[in-house]
């Protein structure tokens, strides 16, 4: 276009085109980007480069350049670790050796019990075997003759020789199963050595009559009377 018809066009009124501009790059002439390619739009962006971890072992050293404290073991509390004093340790013993000797007591205890109750067993098997059918009990008897066994006043029917014969100590009472079961003075005897718990009545005929007041009828308990 001649420069008189441009001025002719600037003279009605138009604008000359804006001329495009250029990147500093390519006005050195250098390339844009890899391959002559032109740089992205966020290429001038100031991005932050990500955080890189700091390899195994240099983490405390990092934080100890950064002013942060490296991490170790928890510090001990206060008291905690003292050592104990001799006084703490024989009172440890004492408590320990009183432990074990209540503990052994027991056993022993327990183990004495259970034995006490084995030969009891034992020793019922044997009376039972041994007075077994010579019970002297008549069912047709009708006299009560009382006498104290175990803390409480009991009775066992007798006729009125039979009663004779037991306040003369010729005759006697075991006591089996709830029973009460009159024997014969010998048989009391063996009864006795076998189970001495088992006898009810033992009378000696060489005590004085005021020792046994259940020995004459005329002093028996009502039967109505409630012990």
């Amino acid at each position: 276009m001649s420069d008189s018809l441009r001025d002719q066009l600037l003279g009605l009124g138009f604008k000359p085109a804006p001329k495009p501009e250029r990147p500093a790059q390519q006005k050195s002439g250098k390339p844009s980007g890899p391959g002559g390619q032109a740089p992205r739009p966020d290429a001038g962006r100031n991005t932050k480069p990500a955080a890189r971890k700091p390899p195994h072992g240099h983490a405390r050293h990092g934080q100890a350049r950064h002013g942060q404290a490296p991490q170790g073991p928890a510090p001990q509390r206060q008291g905690q670790g003292k050592p104990r004093t001799r006084e703490d340790i024989d009172l440890a013993k004492a408590y320990a050796i009183r432990a074990q000797r209540e503990k052994d007591e027991r056993i022993a205890a327990e183990a004495a019990k259970q034995e006490e109750a084995r030969l009891r067993r034992e020793a019922r098997a044997k009376l039972a075997e041994l007075v077994k059918d010579k019970a002297l009990n008549d069912p047709a008897a009708d006299i009560a003759r009382h006498f104290p066994y175990g803390g409480k006043i009991k009775r066992i029917y007798v006729t009125e020789v039979q009663l004779k014969a037991l306040n003369a100590g010729e005759l006697g009472v075991l006591q089996m199963d709830g029973r009460y079961l009159l024997v014969d003075a010998a048989l009391l005897a063996e009864a006795e050595a076998v189970f001495a718990p088992s006898i009810a009545l033992k009378v000696d005929p060489n005590a004085p009559a005021g020792d046994d007041p259940y020995a004459d009828p005329k002093y028996q308990v009502p039967d109505d009377l409630v012990w």
